[in-house]
Parts: C-alpha cells; structure tokens; sequence
C-alpha cells in the first residue's frame, strides 16, 4: 500500500506528466479510450491490501449484479443545480460525518442530519438570497484515506481502521475483510431508501414547526442577532401561508437531498458503474453522448469527490474519476501547485462542462491566504467555471495534551471567512461549504457558544475518526455565514 502525499509539481512538470498521459499508447497523441477498468493500469494510491483475492472477486461480482442505489435522472438532476451554483444562482452546502459506521444507518440518527441540513440550508436561504442545493456526506462515506497503513495498540503494531467497508474498529478485527464491500452497498442502499422516504413523509415540510432552540448560545448579543434571523424566516414562512403560497408546488413540503462521499475504494466504485441512458439533455457544453443515448454513471452516490492523498495525475483515482457522468468533486490542499489544477481541470472536464467539478479547498486557516488567490486566478485564466467550495475542517486539525484530535470552531470561522474575503478580492465568489457535522450533540469540536473546552471533549466523543461540528456548532457557523452575506 503506498500511502506518500501528493508531491509538489512545477509547471513544467506538471505539464509534462499530463503530455505523457496524453501521448501513452497512442501514436496520434489522442488520450487512451477510457473504460470503468482502465484505472487499473495506473499506479494507485491508498489501496487495500486484502488476503483473499477469490473472495474479492466473489463481493466485486455480487456488487455489480445489484441495482443502481442512484439514478442517472437524479444524478442528472443535481448537475443542472450545480450549473446554477457555478454561475452564483445557488449556494451550496455539503456535510456529514467524516466516516459513516454501520451503525449510523439507524433512523434517528438520519432523521437528525436531515433536520440538520434543512435548518442550515434555511439560514443560508436567508442570509445569501438564493436556493441552496445540499449534499450530504451519507450513504457510502465508509472508508477513509490514513496517512500510515498502521497504527500503535497496546505496544502492538496493527492495521489502521480504515472504515466500516474495509476493516472493524476493533484492533481484533483489523484485517480488510471483502465482505464488507457488499454490506456497504446494502447500508447505503438501506440509508438512502430511509432518506427517501422519510423527505417523501414530510420531515422537510416547513409547514411544520423547527426547533430553534437557542439556550446554549451565552453571549446575549450574539443570541439577539440569531434570534433575529430565526425571527424572520419564521415571518416569511408564516407570510406565505397566509397568502396561500405554501402549496406543494411551491417546495415546501420537501426537499431534494444528494447523497456523496469520496471515491476511495476503486473495485467497489467500478462495480456499480453502469452505462445507462441520459434521461434529458445536458444544459451547456458537456460530455459527449454515444449514438444510443447513454453515458457512464457511477451509481453508488450522486457526487463524489477525489481526495487530496489520490488526485495524481497519472494516478488511478484521475483516470476512473475522468470516465464518468457524475458531477465530482477534487480537494484542494496545501500541496496543490496552480499548474497542476490546472492540468486536473483539463483531463477531469475536457468539455469543460459547467459545474461538472467542484473544487474543495481545505488549507488551513493560516495557509489559505497564501494559496486560494493564486489558485482562483488560475483556473479563471484557464477558462474552466468551475465551483468554490471551502472545507475548513480538514486543514485546522490539532491534537490536546492528551492526544485527543479536535478542531476549534474559530478556527474553522476564521477559514470560511477568509475564503468569502478572498473570493470577493479576486472578483470571485464561494459557491459553498463542506463541513464534516452530527446532528448529535457530541463533543468533538471546541469553542462556539456553547464554550465547549478541551478537557470537556470526553464528555460525548464518539467519531472513530476526525472531530465533528455538533448541531449547535453547525447551525451556528450558518448563522454566521448569513450574517456575512447580508452585511454585503
């Protein structure tokens, strides 16, 4: 398993790597025809090991004679919303945990994120005057890229817990089992059908009530500035009710909620890629359709993103993610040359296909400002439109004295913040956010109004994983985020 960071390219390299991979195996220099396999030719990253290949290909052949868990008209669906958020006709808000487990897939636990999303998404409405359109980090976000294949246990090297789809958290039950490839697509499949149904049974219908409940919230001022905003949603719900504007047409009785997590597990991803027929023509410039109609979904997950240990160029998860229908999205770190995006834009979107990607820079609160203007000057200078996403989570990581990982909220509000900042220098704009969040009342983030302190971590710490926003945290970062917006 070779697990190395992307290393820094220069431009002329940067360029060079994409000529090779132009130029490989053919003599005209067009690029090599792509199949859902043909990564499997390319040097991976951040690959499983497993002990039992036969039952590797026993879970691969079960998963690809199950059914799509998503459609090409859904999947379609959300493109032609990302179009409008790339042209800053929408607002985008994705989020979720950081790496689902088996046991999430538990209704109240769905039910949670759900109102979670709804009630940030109407804060957002209000603050930047536009539609939302949500993901959600939900049904398939199981495994998760380490930075060391192993970890230390009671004196013991073992395998790291690499996420519910490939190993248990248990040091016992460390060894990649490929079972767990086929319980992944039926917790997903189980999770997103709940999902359905429940948006279907109205737990999205705003004619009901929301709990705004703001007792955590210590500093009066900034409760009063909240309960202001709360104050006057809830007038502009109650308005159009009277005015009989709250029909069904009008989309107040449910949502559209995507679902998306990180293209990790290659095998499991091609499995459920299926060339299936577009069900309407795509708006703009777009991927060409073969003579019958039909294109390369991947049907695990609406949207998924390539992460920042995966995007090489020459590398596998490039070349699987450069075949299919699905909008994708592409994470920006720290490491990340302009050249170099610049050359991810062009093989990932030859047709440049607007809101095709979604860029989701996660640099740190103390990095961003050196990085993000480059990097917005660059892809405008390439012609790409693409969407702006900050993910201000994965760069302002810290580990307490007692080796506990947590990410303080003010760092998190300090990123969000200087990437709108930024943007609106650069004549740019964020199109949304990507927040790892519960809508549990866990303890895994510090600070916010709650005041929640490092030696308060223990009391409700529950992710095998990276910290999360708790709902309180996370509708309160989506009050802040609105307020910025109506201060414009």
């Amino acid at each position: 398993m070779d697990l190395e960071s992307p290393s820094l390219l220069s431009k002329a390299g940067a360029a060079a790597e994409v000529k090779s991979i132009t130029n490989e195996s053919q003599p005209n220099g067009e690029i090599p025809p792509w199949t859902p396999s043909s990564w499997t030719t390319k040097p991976i990253k951040q690959d499983v090991i497993y002990n039992d290949r036969a039952a590797v290909s026993k879970a691969l052949a079960k998963l690809e004679r199950l059914p799509p868990i998503v459609t090409p008209t859904e999947i379609c669906k959300l493109k032609k919303s990302l179009r409008d958020v790339a042209l800053g006709k929408a607002f985008l808000l994705q989020g979720g945990d950081c790496a689902e487990l088996f046991d999430y897939c538990e209704s109240s636990m769905i039910e949670s994120k759900i109102k979670l999303l709804l009630q940030m998404s109407l804060v957002l409405i209000y603050g930047a005057r536009k539609p939302v359109v949500r993901i959600a980090r939900m049904a398939g976000q199981f495994a998760k890229p380490r930075s060391s294949p192993t970890e230390e246990h009671n004196g013991e090297t073992i395998p790291a817990f690499r996420g519910d789809n490939i190993n248990g958290y248990d040091p016992q039950d460390r060894t990649p089992d490929p079972s767990r490839l086929v319980s992944a697509y039926f917790h997903s499949a189980t999770t997103l059908n709940y999902i359905r149904a429940s948006l279907g049974s109205g737990i999205a219908d705003l004619h009901s009530p929301l709990d705004w409940e703001l007792g955590h919230v210590k500093d009066e001022s900034i409760k009063a500035k909240y309960e202001r905003i709360v104050d006057s949603i809830t007038e502009s719900l109650r308005f159009m009710k009277t005015v009989g504007a709250d029909c069904a047409a009008s989309g107040l009785e449910t949502v559209d909620l995507y679902t998306s997590h990180e293209g990790l597990l290659l095998g499991y991803e091609q499995s459920l890629t299926r060339r299936l027929k577009t069900p309407f023509p795509q708006v703009g410039p777009s991927m060409q359709l073969d003579s019958d109609g039909k294109q390369w979904y991947n049907t695990s997950a609406h949207f998924l993103w390539i992460g920042d240990r995966t995007r090489q160029l020459n590398g596998a998860h490039v070349e699987y993610f450069r075949g299919i229908a699905n909008p994708i999205g592409i994470k920006v770190g720290p490491t990340m040359e302009s050249s170099e995006l610049v050359c991810l834009l062009d093989i990932l979107n030859p047709h440049r296909e607007i809101g095709k990607i979604t860029l989701i820079t996660r640099y740190g609160e103390h990095k961003i400002a050196f990085l993000l203007a480059d990097h917005i000057r660059a892809v405008k200078a390439s012609g790409h439109v693409v969407i702006w996403q900050c993910d201000p989570m994965h760069g302002n990581t810290r580990t307490t004295s007692q080796g506990i990982k947590t990410r303080h909220f003010s760092s998190i509000l300090s990123e969000v913040s200087s990437a709108l900042r930024i943007h609106k220098e650069e004549g740019s704009f964020l199109g949304g956010v990507h927040l790892e969040l519960t809508g549990e009342p866990v303890t895994e983030c510090v600070g916010g109004s709650e005041g929640l302190k490092d030696e308060d971590l223990s009391l409700n710490y529950t992710s095998y994983c990276d910290p999360r926003l708790n709902e309180k945290q996370a509708l309160e970062l989506a009050f802040l985020v609105a307020g910025f917006y109506r201060s414009e």
